[in-house]
């Protein structure tokens, strides 16, 4: 069975902060990647920050240096701290893992999103 579970949306005003916590429930596997995606009306899903090898982290142009993504390795969960909120990061925003199982082949998750929205 796999899970990928994500908390933490809300309304935020512009400005303020906001976390997402994303947990990934799951037997035989490990975890080659994890990462968040978001997608606002009329645009397609882009990423925003992903976690590779639970070292390695790569960030949007637009959010660098506003997010910060972290991974717990032990627990299997991904956060994403989100500062200095603009109307811009209003989306829906998706928790994403990839999976390898024990024979080696990797598969993509994602969990169901959450709403952000930043308000002026």
């Amino acid at each position: 069975q796999v899970q990928v579970v994500e908390s933490g949306g809300g309304l935020v005003p512009a400005g303020g902060s906001l976390r997402l916590s994303c947990a990934v429930s799951a037997s035989s596997f490990s975890i080659t990647a994890m990462g968040w995606y978001r997608q606002a009306p009329g645009k397609q899903r882009e990423l925003v920050a992903v976690n590779v090898g639970g070292g390695t982290t790569n960030t949007a142009g637009s959010v660098k240096g506003r997010f910060t993504i972290s991974r717990d390795n032990v627990k299997n969960t991904v956060d994403l701290q989100m500062n200095s909120l603009k109307a811009e990061d209003t989306a829906v925003y998706y928790c994403n893992a990839v999976l390898r199982n024990t024979r080696g082949y990797e598969y993509t998750y994602w969990g169901q999103g959450t709403q952000v929205t930043v308000s002026l």
